[in-house]
């Protein structure tokens, strides 16, 4: 299995699909231009803050505690090229400006509910880019949707996602592909 297949399965198990352009990132990470901007420590709290935001601490560890925020920047900097990494950064730049714009303050300062009613609305926002059929064929994802999928790919392979979030056996079993599933039950782990 190569690493795009294992990516992929990933993605199935977490619910959700990844972008071509985070695959594209996955399968050859060694390309990536350096770039200190994303290893400042305002970047990273930021990350970090918005990470915690996508998934915050329940009953499970949010992803804070699983440091998805590393993970993000290590994937922003060793996997991505040049332009997804300037994407990623403005996008950061651009929920500070939307922070400040509507509530007075950085993003890393607002109250929790004010950091959800934002981030809520910045994913409108990139559904709607998604589904614009007009902008230019080479535009590139919008930054949210990078966000979200390294938040949820960081989480749910990091020790606490797999082990915490969901269902996981150290040494699973036999195959059973028949297992009923209860409202409110947790995914499995592979």
């Amino acid at each position: 299995m190569n690493r795009r297949d294992a990516l992929k399965n990933v993605a199935i198990l977490m619910g959700t699909a990844i972008s071509a352009s985070t695959l594209a990132a996955l399968t050859g990470c060694n390309s990536g231009p350096k770039n200190y901007t994303l290893q400042t420590p305002e970047t990273r709290s930021l990350v970090a803050e918005i990470c915690e935001t996508i998934i915050p601490e329940t009953s499970t560890p949010g992803a804070k505690a699983a440091k998805v925020d590393d993970f993000i920047l290590v994937m922003m900097n060793d996997c991505y090229d040049a332009k997804a990494q300037g994407i990623f950064v403005d996008g950061l730049k651009a929920i500070d400006t939307a922070a400040d714009k509507k509530y007075g303050k950085t993003f890393i300062n607002l109250t929790a509910d004010q950091k959800t009613e934002l981030l809520t609305e910045i994913d409108k926002e990139r559904i709607a880019y998604r589904d614009n059929k007009d902008k230019p064929k080479d535009a590139g994802p919008h930054y949210f949707q990078i966000m979200k999928e390294l938040t949820l790919l960081g989480y749910f392979t990091s020790e606490p996602g797999a082990t915490k979030a969901l269902r996981y056996e150290k040494v699973p079993g036999k195959y059973e592909g028949c297992i009923p599933y209860n409202k409110g039950d947790k995914a499995w782990a592979s």
